[in-house]
């Protein structure tokens, strides 16, 4: 390196932090409207979600274990009794509803045990296959032929009418 440096090109740092200007101009809006946003707000809406949360952590509420109370069937309802009968219907949603799972359950468990097996499926996945047979056969004896606009009294109705033959057929056999 040459002898003569150039001074101003390396300056040395100063020895104390220079002071800013003491400025005794009015603030930016911008940060006076984010503190007022931020008081009039922000604060008591966190506070209030705050406040739900701690209420929702004491009581925790498990929508999918929601249990509802067995109902009256729509054969025990009296007549007249529309509350009665709107209750009926819900329950007879709510089986069929869980009615359709299970077969839809026993049905994937069939599915992963054939795909699991491969060509031993016949033997190995019999009893998966048997149940499934059982279920869909409970299923369709009770809600098949409703449709889709099926409801508690057809199901009733068809009940009956089943019960009817199946005494019908004992009848004829006992002769």
């Amino acid at each position: 390196m040459p002898e003569d440096r150039d001074w101003e090109a390396y300056k040395v740092p100063p020895t104390r932090t220079p002071v800013g200007e003491n400025d005794k101009s009015l603030t930016n809006p911008v940060y006076i409207l984010q503190s007022v946003f931020n008081y009039v707000v922000d604060t008591p809406v966190t506070f209030v979600r705050e406040w739900i949360e701690r209420q929702q952590a004491k009581n925790k509420f498990y929508y999918y274990h929601q249990k509802f109370r067995r109902v009256p069937d729509l054969s025990e309802c009296l007549e007249g009794d529309y509350l009665c009968y709107f209750e009926a219907e819900a329950q007879w949603r709510r089986d069929r509803m869980v009615d359709q799972e299970i077969v839809e359950i026993i049905r994937e468990r069939v599915g992963a045990c054939k795909q699991r097996e491969g060509p031993n499926q016949f033997q190995n996945c019999a009893k998966e296959v048997e149940l499934l047979a059982q279920v869909t056969k409970a299923y369709q004896d009770r809600y098949g032929d409703l449709g889709v606009h099926g409801n508690a009294r057809t199901c009733l109705m068809k009940q009956k009418h089943r019960m009817m033959e199946e005494r019908k057929a004992q009848a004829d056999a006992s002769q």
